[in-house]
């Protein structure tokens, strides 16, 4: 911890730099190839949506101990009632959970004692929840109007504190962070619920809050910077980087652990359930919020800062300072042993002083 924290004032003096800014390429290209993979695989396999999207039915049935024989138990009773069931999974280790397209009332009280029946269960023990589609519908429009409105305010606060530059590059990273955390769902094959989408909201939160914090820091690095001749933008925003980062991966650490061990539990004890819904999303969204803060939403910036004329003025007098100043350290005396040295001084500077008396100094 010593040796980190050393590294952190290192970094905020500027003894230690890394050049973030300047290999944004690279980090692009990881984001690039990150974001198709997550198209592709949304693509092929799709979101696994939960009822409260879809619509459907759902029956939890409590048992002593769940296993692989009442999974396919489950599924061989639902379809002897001639319904299909979408999914069965186990919550819990002792409820089984059984999720079907839309049922009316009738069918679904035949495929509660069906239920009951197979399991030897009391039928009023078993939870069922029906959910229409137009009901899905309205939580999917819920859902993507409060996404709406968190991008618009996002936008207007950011453009209203700093510029909208930053403003910009904020909604890209945001918008990256989305497009990862989706495909990853996808690729997990977890269930979308109303606890992913909070995850989600959760996630675009914590990201921007980083993103804040370093872009707080670049303005304060940039202040004036146009009056000088010293560094450029790109260069101070990158210091910015710097003196910033030991305290974004800190912080992520910090709240990675815990949100860890809830989806590490929450999957080998507690089977996939609301918990490990919101989980998967907060990892993933915090792992990725912090790659974007870093090494996109700065980049991205000093990208479209490095077009605006003050800069590219700012960038040659800084240039051509650097020249000069390099110039005049290339230029050294030359001077021969033995040689006498020839004064540059004018007539009345070599005039030989005299003494008191009158009389010239020896």
């Amino acid at each position: 911890m010593a040796g980190l924290s050393q590294l952190g004032n290192s970094l905020y003096r500027g003894d230690v730099s890394y050049n973030i800014v300047g290999r944004r390429k690279a980090w692009y290209l990881v984001s690039a190839i990150l974001i198709i993979l997550s198209i592709a695989t949304l693509g092929v396999r799709g979101l696994n949506l939960g009822i409260e999207f879809k619509g459907g039915a759902e029956f939890s049935v409590p048992l002593t101990v769940a296993n692989d024989e009442s999974v396919s138990q489950a599924r061989e009773t639902v379809l002897a009632a001639g319904e299909t069931p979408s999914t069965v999974t186990i919550i819990g280790g002792d409820t089984i959970r059984i999720q079907t397209p839309a049922l009316s009332t009738e069918a679904s009280n035949a495929l509660s004692a069906a239920l009951a029946d197979s399991f030897a269960v009391e039928e009023a023990n078993i939870k069922v929840q029906l959910v229409g589609p137009s009901w899905g519908d309205e939580v999917t429009q819920n859902a993507l109007r409060a996404l709406l409105v968190f991008l618009v305010l996002v936008a207007i606060f950011l453009s209203i504190y700093f510029e909208w530059q930053m403003a910009i590059a904020a909604l890209a990273a945001l918008a990256h962070d989305v497009l990862i955390t989706v495909g990853i769902y996808a690729l997990s094959g977890f269930e979308v619920t109303p606890a992913s989408v909070i995850g989600f909201l959760t996630i675009l939160g914590y990201s921007l809050y980083d993103t804040v914090v370093v872009f707080d820091k670049v303005k304060e690095n940039t202040k004036g910077i146009h009056g000088g001749s010293r560094t450029t933008y790109s260069e101070a925003a990158n210091l910015a980087l710097n003196q910033t980062l030991v305290r974004s991966i800190n912080t992520s650490v910090v709240a990675l652990l815990p949100v860890l061990s809830i989806l590490v539990v929450g999957v080998s004890l507690l089977g996939v359930g609301t918990l490990n819904d919101l989980a998967l999303a907060l990892f993933v969204g915090m792992l990725v919020g912090t790659y974007s803060s870093i090494f996109v939403a700065t980049p991205f910036l000093c990208q479209m800062k490095e077009r605006a004329a003050e800069n590219i003025a700012l960038a040659k007098r800084v240039q051509a300072r650097r020249k000069g100043g390099d110039a005049a350290n290339d230029v050294k005396p030359e001077i021969s042993i033995g040689a006498p040295i020839v004064s540059s001084a004018g007539p009345r500077q070599q005039r030989v002083k005299k003494t008191r008396s009158g009389r010239s100094g020896k």
